[in-house]
């Protein structure tokens, strides 16, 4: 299994990029939101990636964080969801709207990525709400550090992060919610119902920081009346 891959960007396709590693290319499939964010030809850049295999097909697909690969590999369980629809799913969401559609049970968020009807946005939410809290706790500390890409010199280069705007803002966010979810599960809330709730403070408070989720977490986990 391919698990990750990291070298320089041969080029870009509409969906894919050749991933240039030590003399090989790998084609590997992405979605618009992860291709908008790679650099351009000849620069270094790092994938995790999934290798979907067929009788008569092997496709790679690559994401930009391990968190986000595990998102794939969770939609990909669902009945009706194939690899299109969930890097559909992806591409229009992004990792943590996925993870908030799912943990507020939001099936229409699902449905607005393409080719994906109502039907199956329900499935997606209603068999997941179970398992979300698991990839939502990963946070940033599951993704590895960029490794070094040697150029044509011998010189290291360090793979450029994949990651729409400041690249340390996703990891940090993504640790908050993994804290405030951690420290609701110390308090005795279920992982669905911790989930729902840390996913509805973060829509509240844009980039909080872990104290503010969990204070904002808790204030929407109090009994109403």
């Amino acid at each position: 299994m391919i698990g990750r891959l990291s070298g320089r960007i041969g080029y870009r396709g509409s969906d894919h990029v050749l991933l240039d590693v030590g003399g090989v290319g790998y084609v590997v499939h992405v979605s618009e939101r992860t291709l908008a964010a790679l650099p351009g030809a000849g620069e270094a850049a790092q994938l995790f990636t999934d290798l979907l295999v067929r009788e008569d097909l092997l496709q790679l697909f690559g994401f930009p964080t391990l968190a986000e690969k595990e998102w794939h590999r969770l939609l990909m369980s669902v009945q009706g969801i194939g690899a299109k629809a969930s890097m559909a799913i992806l591409g229009t969401l992004g990792p943590d709207g996925v993870a908030r559609a799912i943990a507020l049970g939001d099936w229409n968020a699902v449905k607005a990525a393409p080719g994906v009807g109502p039907k199956i946005a329900q499935r997606v939410v209603n068999e997941l709400k179970d398992k979300a809290p698991v990839v939502m706790a990963m946070g940033g500390v599951a993704e590895a550090a960029a490794p070094e890409v040697l150029d044509d010199e011998g010189r290291a280069a360090p793979a450029a992060p994949v990651a729409g705007g400041n690249a340390t803002a996703a990891p940090s966010r993504a640790v908050a919610q993994a804290e405030a979810l951690s420290a609701l599960g110390n308090l005795g809330y279920a992982p669905g119902e911790a989930a729902g709730a840390v996913a509805t403070a973060a829509g509240e408070s844009e980039g909080a920081d872990t104290e503010t989720l969990i204070r904002l977490a808790l204030r929407a986990l109090a009994p109403k009346g």
